[in-house]
């Protein structure tokens, strides 16, 4: 029992050192508490648990989708965000909003949505950090992790305009009318 105790404590410094799930560079369902289910996350290239830059896209709880952004940055997320997909320039406008991400984005057109959907890469960079690099996130898998994502997103239709019944009989496993 010892030398199993042992083992494992030899592989605690490896397990530190690996990225936190959810700060990784790529695409898949966000790993926060609740979201797994109805939000898709990118990260940048190179994130950490300390430094991150993410997209988010989420099912929000009226079956719209928002766009968020998730950040280390010392200022918030909140503000403008200048943006390079697929060699096209915008700069976006982010609101702090209640969830756990930062801020949501404006993206009336759908084009951020469309380009995460489709396209092949983003830089983005918060418009005050002119000094500091633009954050590469890699689209490579964004489409199937947002199709789950949003997989559930689609409204309900409330008893009143759901379809009456067809007519037809139903039969029990015996073949007879119920």
């Amino acid at each position: 029992m010892g030398s199993h105790r042992a083992k494992a404590l030899s592989l605690l410094p490896l397990l530190m050192a690996l990225p936190v799930h959810g700060q990784e560079a790529g695409w898949r369902i966000s790993p926060l508490p609740g979201e797994g289910d109805r939000a898709s996350m990118g990260c940048a290239r190179g994130s950490s648990a300390a430094e991150f830059n993410c997209l988010v896209v989420r099912c929000e709880d009226d079956y719209t989708t928002g766009l968020h952004v998730h950040s280390s940055r010392a200022g918030g997320a909140a503000g403008r965000w200048e943006m390079t997909l697929d060699r096209e320039n915008r700069v976006l406008e982010a609101h702090a909003d209640g969830s756990p991400y930062g801020a949501r984005l404006d993206d009336g057109e759908g084009w951020l949505l469309d380009g995460l959907r489709h396209g092949t890469f983003v830089y983005l960079r918060h418009v005050e950090d002119e000094e500091s690099e633009f954050a590469f996130i890699d689209l490579g898998g964004s489409y199937r992790a947002i199709s789950e994502a949003l997989y559930w997103c689609a409204p309900r239709v409330p008893p009143s305009e759901q379809n009456g019944r067809s007519g037809v009989d139903e039969m029990t496993e015996d073949g007879e009318a119920q």
